[in-house]
């Protein structure tokens, strides 16, 4: 059953997760609500986002769907490219930026943890 509010790849897709999601801004501010409150659960350094960096955030994402990145050590421009980079490599959504702080969310299909309210 799919949620509403939510657009999935068509089926052939290889990726079960996010493809395509969009989020309304009731969404986004309910996710960004949740993620308040969280801790980085990744730091990034002047390497920038590197594979390693990106599969431990793939793997972070699987088991919290919402979570927290601080990214440090790089000038704006450097910083916005990483980020946006991250979030594409990883399929997820990029809910905020602030500053050096950024909140991402994936959602699971075979067990979601976050309940989000409809559009």
């Amino acid at each position: 059953m799919r949620t509403p509010g939510f657009r999935f790849k068509p089926r052939g897709c290889s990726n079960l997760y996010n493809a395509g999601m969009e989020l309304s801004e009731r969404q986004r501010k309910y996710l960004r609500g949740l993620g308040h409150a969280l801790n980085p659960v990744l730091l990034i350094g002047n390497a920038g986002v590197t594979p390693a960096v990106i599969a431990e955030a793939k793997r972070a994402l699987q088991d919290h769907e919402l979570i927290k990145v601080k990214f440090r050590g790089a000038e704006r421009e450097a910083r916005d490219t990483g980020l946006a980079e991250l979030a594409a490599s990883t399929d997820s959504v990029l809910l905020q930026r602030i500053g050096h702080t950024a909140l991402y969310y994936k959602r699971r299909i075979d067990r979601p943890g976050i309940v989000i309210p409809d559009a």
